[in-house]
């Protein structure tokens, strides 16, 4: 196994300071009733400050706005009682001398109506469609847009309140704002629709709102892939040209760091370059990238279009990773399922007890150690 000093070296980027180059993945787990992270939640989180882990993002949290959950018992980012025990979460975390973000959350068209709390409400989409071609979904008007755009800042600004490191865009995995970037679900004719440049402007005026919200000092991390849950083959992008007209207006928005989704990290993103997707994404924008993907986990041969978020697997090698990480292919590491599994993997990696590791089984999901 090689040497894995190089994932433990301090990080600084803008006013984020990190004792280290790994990130536990946001990874939603249902286990917030009535939308309020408790004790059990605070713990949970805690643990994996202690475990040495450098930055928390934490599993989905639900913007301020009516439509923006999509499942049960997941937490939400707005209300007296869920702050509350969010600021709880951040104390225990910085206890430990940890740092933490919340991933700021909405679902979109993952939505159904007949959700719980909010019962009845459709999905919001930009153009109806959850999935390419089928129309059952609420259209956004501009009003709609102008609401959601509103509710992001207010939680970044109670992120910043409430003395959270950072905080973490979710736009990826096919919701809201991953559903506006992609052409298969928008097909607007306004000005968020058409051209790439015209579909990533949700997310622009997104990013303009937040960073004016939390000032010019505050870290934004912008999550995103290529891949949707419904469908794991979709692409936004096909070239290093194309990638680089899709990341400027979001790096002049306001990014400081892209998390950059995929679901092997090992995998290349373009022919003719072992480069993977953050390794592109830093060489185009100069700005820090996280990589994720089944890091230190085994992997299979599923096609991956037919695999799930969060199939079990076996503790693996991490000399491929090491190998980027040594040729600045990334600057951080997200660590998902492995970290469920194991709450103090990052201080047995460094202790070189991987074989303490334990395997991710499905059934960890289910209880929040």
């Amino acid at each position: 196994m090689k040497d894995t000093s190089v994932l433990f070296r301090p990080f600084h980027y803008g006013s984020l300071e990190l004792p280290n180059r790994i990130v536990m993945a946001p990874m939603t787990r249902n286990q917030s009733p009535n939308n309020i992270p408790g004790e059990k939640s605070v713990e949970y989180y805690r643990r994996r400050a202690a475990g040495g882990v450098g930055l928390i993002i934490t599993e989905g949290t639900c913007i301020d706005h009516i439509a923006a959950s999509g499942y049960p018992d997941v937490p939400y980012f707005h209300g007296e009682e869920r702050l509350a025990g969010w600021q709880k979460v951040v104390d225990a975390v910085h206890a430990e001398g940890g740092r933490i973000a919340p991933q700021l959350w909405h679902c979109g068209g993952m939505r159904r109506a007949g959700t719980p709390p909010e019962g009845d409400v459709n999905g919001y989409t930009p153009s109806g469609m959850n999935v390419p071609g089928k129309v059952n979904r609420h259209v956004m008007s501009r009003e709609d847009i102008a609401d959601v755009v509103g509710a992001f800042a207010r939680g970044a600004a109670d992120a910043k309140r409430l003395g959270f490191d950072a905080l973490e865009i979710h736009g990826a995995h096919g919701y809201l704002l991953d559903q506006f970037f992609w052409e298969g679900t928008n097909r607007r004719d306004d000005e968020y629709g058409g051209s790439l440049e015209k579909r990533s402007r949700f997310a622009v005026e997104v990013i303009e709102a937040v960073r004016e919200a939390v000032g010019p000092d505050f870290t934004i991390i912008l999550r995103w892939s290529q891949w949707k849950q419904q469908d794991f083959t979709a692409r936004l992008v096909e070239t290093p040209a194309e990638l680089e007209t899709f990341l400027a207006p979001l790096c002049e928005a306001g990014v400081d760091i892209f998390h950059c989704s995929t679901r092997r990290f090992w995998e290349p993103e373009f022919a003719d370059s072992t480069l993977n997707l953050a390794g592109w994404t830093r060489k185009i924008t100069g700005r820090p990238t996280i990589t994720v993907g089944s890091v230190g986990l085994s992997a299979d041969f599923i096609p991956v279009e037919k695999q799930t978020a969060f199939r079990e697997a076996e503790p693996a090698s991490l000399d491929e990773l090491i190998t980027r990480m040594e040729g600045d292919e990334f600057d951080l590491v997200a660590v998902g399922r492995a970290l469920i599994a194991n709450p103090e993997w990052a201080n047995l990696v460094r202790a070189n007890r991987s074989g303490a590791l334990r395997a991710f089984e499905k059934e960890m999901l289910l209880s929040l150690d």
